[in-house]
């Protein structure tokens, strides 16, 4: 068998394997449109989408209420809630799934933040990578993990874009991550893309945008751009650009 076949990790709706090479191929030159309905063509009630409910995500779950209404059923969209996300993306939250008739999937830490505080105390604040790989494990990759095992989702799509960090430059349409293939539509989008969409569907902008925040995550590790420290650099002190979600090894290996 091919090194690009996987059929353990992720087969195809009718439980055939995915050849890895081709499927990169036929997504290239596609839309993100395209992608997604491709994925869901593909994958069937194994597809889905992720979301954090940031700034640019208003895009994607767009797209994913445009694909439920093509295909009569809708598509699930998982949300990973750590506890700590800003009061303004919890409002913001609620304003698009009602907007956009999202089928929202909740994914929460099994640890409380305030047991995980009494355990471990405040991970975020100790300038220390491994406190933020332990937080980021409890708090958001694990959650993922566990919604899409529940869901038996053997796709999931994400609004990465190939500019925001490092690791995302080296990503491609479709790859391996955690036993499950990821999807990127929106890989190869520029921010004016972003711009140019939203005000084109007429999308709300997530309400710490106006305050400067060209991305946010969690209240603590967020900030906005500030001279020539902006994007992803503002994320968790500047310590890290990724929480793991996106990274290859089994319950964030490698973060």
């Amino acid at each position: 068998m091919q090194m690009d076949q996987v059929p353990a990790l992720s087969p195809d709706g009718a439980g055939r394997p995915i050849d890895l090479d081709a499927a990169r191929a036929l997504l290239a030159p596609l839309s993100a449109q395209e992608r997604l309905s491709w994925a869901q063509n593909t994958f069937g009630a194994g597809f889905a989408l992720t979301t954090s409910f940031g700034i640019q995500s208003a895009v994607l779950l767009h797209m994913a209420s445009e694909l439920t209404a093509n295909i009569g059923r809708p598509v699930t969209v998982i949300w990973v809630d750590t506890g700590y996300l800003p009061p303004e993306t919890y409002q913001y939250a609620e304003r698009l799934v009602e907007q956009l008739q999202l089928q929202l999937v909740v994914a929460q830490s099994a640890m409380s933040p305030a047991r995980m505080e009494a355990l471990h105390g405040r991970l975020w604040e100790t300038d220390q990578g491994g406190d933020l790989a332990l937080y980021h494990r409890i708090r958001k990759v694990e959650p993922l993990d566990r919604a899409l095992t529940d869901l038996a989702v053997t796709c999931w799509a994400s609004g990465v874009r190939g500019s925001q960090t490092d690791h995302r430059k080296a990503m491609e349409p479709l790859d391996a991550v955690r036993q499950r293939w990821s999807l990127r539509p929106l890989l190869s989008w520029s921010k004016r893309d972003v711009y140019y969409y939203m005000e084109e569907h007429k999308l709300p902008q997530h309400p710490l945008f106006e305050q400067g925040y060209s991305t946010v995550g969690d209240w603590h590790s967020s900030a906005p751009d500030l001279g020539d420290v902006s994007g992803r650099a503002t994320r968790f002190g500047g310590l890290q650009q990724e929480c793991g979600i996106h990274l290859p090894g089994l319950m964030g290996e490698g973060i």
